[in-house]
């Protein structure tokens, strides 16, 4: 039987309600000491009718922070803050697993402890502006990280996913996508290197490899995902052969037995899709979430073809905390309001309106 949105899927030892995601999403609304609150507690539970939610990126430690008003995962009181949401997730019926993520070059001295220089795999200054809590400033050219530092923030993703352990979550995904460390070393427009973390793709996909090693020492393979975006070129980023690379990464994935692989499929700036993603796909013999602009009716498409298992909505999700129910009986949506995306309080966030008796019911 073929499989639709709202049909369950096993994942692992998990098995999810159905398989409509809530994509990760950035809000910029943690308090000023990088820890999630009530009113983070309020938004995801409301959404918790969702398969899966994958939380906001979730920096593993103060050197990872690239944006003002992100929550981290490295402290006790971002764990209670967090224990807050997984428990509210968990009575609502949902699943939810957090993003672990460490922005590299696309950061500031501003955000940084001690005014320090954003690190990357080559020091090279991505275009563009980092957003500080004085407004956007230029980026900065980051410094290369030197070798006998890179085991160092492997073991800050070990840690982050301890904490993530003890603040109640049903696993992690390893951010490594849209530009941020992992992503950096992984696409040769960012990773020049010359050692054995760069040129070729075995050496580029080695901090990876490691980050999953770190990881997986903490949680079972099956409760660990990753996402990857091989031709988003979001945060100044590009690679010289993204279908060959990335299907590369993607097949020697494929021994770790993870949870899934979330792939951003197309460039999120240009709209545009230029690889062949079935290709990848194929490539891959476990779970794979598609994300990047899915509605019902493609992601029904997506699912019927076996281009994907299950898909990850974004904007629908953060404006419809009940768009499992209203595409289950198509019901209009509400609009996003772009205006409120970032920051903020309540606007935008948890006062989106919400179907009677939707919430209530299990997903």
């Amino acid at each position: 039987m073929t499989a639709d949105l709202f049909s369950p899927i096993t994942m692992g030892d998990i098995k999810l309600a159905n398989r409509m995601v809530m994509a990760p999403m950035t809000r910029n609304r943690a308090d000023e000491h990088n820890a999630p609150h009530d009113l983070n507690t309020t938004y995801y539970q409301q959404r918790a009718t969702a398969g899966l939610i994958i939380t906001e990126a979730s920096q593993v430690s103060a050197e990872g922070v690239g944006y003002p008003g992100t929550p981290g995962i490295y402290r006790d009181e971002q764990v209670a803050g967090w224990r807050k949401i997984t428990d509210a997730v968990h009575a609502g019926g949902g699943h939810i697993f957090i993003q672990l993520w460490y922005c590299g070059r696309i950061s500031h001295p501003d955000l940084l402890p001690d005014n320090r220089t954003p690190v990357a795999p080559s020091a090279i200054r991505p275009e563009g502006e980092a957003t500080t809590l004085e407004g956007m400033k230029a980026f900065v050219t980051p410094r290369a990280l030197e070798m006998d530092e890179i085991a160092g923030i492997i073991s800050q993703y070990k840690h982050a996913a301890a904490m993530a352990k003890q603040a109640g979550f049903d696993g992690v995904e390893v951010h490594a996508a849209n530009g941020y460390l992992i992503d950096q070393f992984l696409r040769d427009g960012s990773n020049q290197r010359t050692d054995q973390y760069g040129g070729s793709v075995e050496n580029r996909m080695r901090m990876l490899n490691e980050v999953l090693d770190a990881v997986i020492a903490v949680w079972p393979s099956n409760r660990v995902g990753i996402r990857l975006t091989p031709e988003n070129s979001f945060n100044s980023m590009s690679d010289s052969n993204p279908l060959e690379h990335f299907r590369y990464f993607i097949s020697h994935l494929n021994a770790r037995n993870l949870a899934y692989i979330h792939i951003l499929e197309g460039d999120m700036v240009s709209k545009s899709i230029n690889i062949d993603y079935r290709v990848l796909r194929d490539g891959y013999n476990g779970l794979y979430m598609a994300n990047n602009g899915y509605d019902k009716a493609r992601a029904e498409a997506s699912l019927s073809n076996g281009d994907s298992d299950f898909v990850a909505f974004g904007i629908p999700f953060l404006a419809n905390p009940d768009l499992v129910y209203r595409y289950q009986h198509d019901l209009p949506l509400n609009d996003a309001n772009f205006d409120t995306l970032y920051g903020g309080a309540e606007q935008g966030y948890t006062d989106y309106p919400i179907l009677e008796q939707t919430i209530t019911e299990p997903g």
